[in-house]
């Protein structure tokens, strides 16, 4: 077995066992939301696995697994709080409620191996950086990674507790479209981008890395065109009042100036 590919495959089987234990655990809730909650930490069990059992160089596993372990643990609490004792997620409960009684078994397939695939497929540049003994020093590129990653947690960390406090505000209106959300509609996915550009600078230090620049490319292409951005955007568009107009005048995704003075909605 050629080196690297077997801890690249234990990870693969723990991210199976992974999500098959979230998903019995679902059954139980009846809640398919909490593979949100999960989701972030199944990376940290992906990436620890392969760097136990195949060590690169120890610098690069610490500058790794460190502010990985801080961007897992910081978004599982962050969607804990959110979701637990909440409704299931509107998502979910709407495939739940199209499938009928079989959604308990088709769950598995459409949710939890469907994003357990998706997490260990992207998690491969980081079992990379954490395997690869090549280089053996860190480089100028793993520090660009680390900084352009702890810059997109930094990113997506403010503007979730930016939204979180305006929710939990009586007197909130409208939109929110101050602090970070005056420039862009979607600050907290333009952040998890960016923590995933690090993941590129990660994987082009390597030798052959350049072959799994297909991981982060594909997780920013999610996000901004399936589960994120453009989904949220539909949704927000045809159900708050106000969201239109902060449209027209807010960017998207990438932080720019307002196109024009307009206060809140």
């Amino acid at each position: 077995m050629p080196l690297y590919l077997e801890p690249a495959l234990w990870s693969l089987a723990a991210a199976w066992l992974y999500v098959t234990l979230v998903w019995l655990l679902s059954l139980r809730l009846k809640d398919s939301g909490i593979m949100d909650i999960f989701w972030g930490p199944g990376f940290v069990l992906a990436v620890g696995l392969a760097a136990w059992l195949q060590p690169g160089v120890e610098a690069r596993i610490w500058l790794v697994l460190v502010p990985l372990g801080v961007w897992a643990m910081r978004l599982a609490a962050h969607i804990g709080r959110r979701n637990l004792g909440e409704p299931e997620d509107a998502r979910y409960n709407k495939w739940r409620r199209e499938s009928g009684a079989k959604w308990w078994w088709w769950s598995y397939f459409k949710v939890f191996l469907l994003q357990g695939g998706i997490l260990w497929t992207v998690s491969l540049p980081l079992q990379a950086a954490v395997t690869w003994q090549m280089p053996t020093v860190l480089t100028g590129l793993d520090l660009v990674g680390a900084l352009i990653f702890v810059t997109g947690l930094g990113i997506e960390a403010v503007a979730d507790r930016q939204l979180a406090s305006f929710k939990s505000d009586p007197e909130r209106s409208g939109v929110l479209d101050t602090g970070l959300w005056r420039y862009s509609r979607h600050p907290n996915y333009f952040g998890e981008c960016v923590i995933w550009l690090g993941v590129a600078f990660w994987s082009i230090n390597l030798p052959g890395g350049w072959m799994l620049l297909f991981a982060p490319a594909l997780m920013i292409w999610l996000v901004i065109r399936v589960s994120g951005v453009a989904m949220l955007d539909r949704h927000l568009e045809s159900s708050k009042p106000g969201y239109a107009d902060y449209m027209a005048r807010t960017s998207a995704f990438i932080p720019m100036p307002p196109r024009s003075k307009t206060g809140r909605d």
